[in-house]
């Protein structure tokens, strides 16, 4: 019987086995296949254990890279808030919030993980605390909150945010706060605490209007993808795209993001069987929202719920994958769905930077020319070109129920 690893014997017996099994290349879903995934979470479940045990101490691991850089208490106001809070972080007073993590993380390149150095539970915790660092007004403005009254601020704002939040609870918001099960493709940090309201916003609405049926990988066909992308040339396409999605179990949830999210796109969990994907239109074009859509559906299908147990993919498309696998893989996805590689080479839109051509290439694929349009772009990396035929101010206009920052 498979059971969790807790010794270095089980460890080493537990490897010979995942070899073996390698060995045999059992295929998916086989009772050998089950086994050598199980095997393999098992396995890294303990060298993750392992390896925390071995991390410095938050505060010593600040100190010494405060000593290695030469440092003062006044030079980590930057990244914690303020002298005294510097002070109580320091002394153990006070505990490390997310952000101050990620600014640590960002501004120091000390690793999150080793500031962390704790459960999920405990950091979403913290998070509740410090409830007066979400976005607020925005949310109030958006209605996502109650409006409440100077005199009462404090004590409405702290019960309005609970409220918000019980429907998907703060740890379902914030899965991602454990760095292995949630990936952010940024140039730029996201604010967490407005990345955690807007999650919990399109988890929100997706319980409250779930497809009617589960998650099925098996329905997610080429001829599927292909039906999708051809839905791009009605005038509601986004809107049937939400339609389409729902019928293999997926919901969409469109949501304008939030101040300092520079979001365009994400893939999350509501639970194993249900995966939300929402989409914040921030460039307002055709050829954004489409590329965005097939590239969460790439997480969706290859990512959620795999290897380590990957919860959430947020994603700012405005900049490369860079090194991380997955994000590469969901870029090609998406490309290959909408634009498959031997037509697009065999047409005249991968040589010549012609309108016709893009018109003649998409009317092939049955498609919209927005989604050419936006590949041709990208492929010169030229976005100051047919700008008359990404689609621009197509998207938002189709969901009038959202309030658009």
């Amino acid at each position: 019987m498979i059971k969790v690893i807790k010794t270095e014997a089980e460890y080493q017996a537990s490897r010979a086995a995942l070899e073996a099994l390698i060995e045999k290349d059992p295929a998916p879903g086989t009772p050998d296949g089950d086994r050598l995934e199980l095997l393999a979470i098992l396995l890294q479940d303990f060298e993750d254990r392992q390896t925390t045990k071995e991390l410095p101490d938050p505060i010593t691991a600040i100190r010494f890279r405060m000593e290695q850089l030469g440092l003062s208490q006044n030079d980590l106001v930057p990244y914690i808030g303020t002298k005294s809070r510097v002070s109580e972080i320091l002394s153990g007073k006070r505990p490390l919030s997310l952000a101050m993590i990620r600014a640590l993380e960002a501004g120091l390149r000390i690793p999150a993980h080793v500031l962390v150095k704790s459960d999920t539970q405990g950091v979403v915790e913290k998070l509740e605390t410090e409830w007066e660092r979400f976005p607020l007004r925005e949310m109030e403005k958006r209605g996502w909150l109650p409006s409440v009254t100077t005199e009462g601020r404090t004590r409405d704002f702290q019960k309005a945010i609970s409220e918000f939040f019980a429907p998907v609870g703060f740890e379902r918001a914030f899965a991602g706060l454990h760095r292995k099960t949630w990936s952010v493709r940024a140039a730029r940090t996201m604010d967490v605490f407005a990345l955690g309201a807007w999650t919990a916003q399109i988890l929100r609405r997706a319980k409250a209007d779930p497809p009617q049926i589960n998650y099925d990988r098996d329905l997610v066909t080429e001829d599927f993808l292909r039906t999708l992308a051809q839905a791009s040339l009605a005038s509601d396409g986004p809107r049937r795209a939400q339609q389409l999605l729902a019928s293999v179990g997926i919901a969409l949830v469109i949501e304008s993001h939030l101040p300092r999210t520079h979001l365009d796109g994400a893939a999350v969990l509501l639970s194993a069987s249900k995966p939300v994907i929402g989409i914040t239109a921030r460039h307002d074009r055709l050829d954004s929202f489409w590329f965005t859509l097939f590239h969460e559906i790439a997480h969706v299908i290859l990512h959620l719920g795999k290897a380590q147990v990957m919860f959430a993919f947020y994603d700012d498309l405005d900049v490369g994958g860079g090194e991380d696998e997955r994000e590469n893989e969901a870029d090609a996805f998406a490309r290959e769905a909408l634009v498959p590689e031997k037509a697009w080479l065999a047409s005249p839109a991968s040589k010549v930077r012609a309108p016709s051509a893009i018109v003649h290439l998409a009317t092939q694929l049955k498609i919209h020319p927005a989604i050419v349009a936006g590949r041709v772009r990208h492929q010169y990396k030229d976005y100051r070109v047919f700008g008359e035929l990404v689609g621009l101010g197509e998207v938002r206009k189709q969901f009038p129920d959202v309030m658009w920052g």
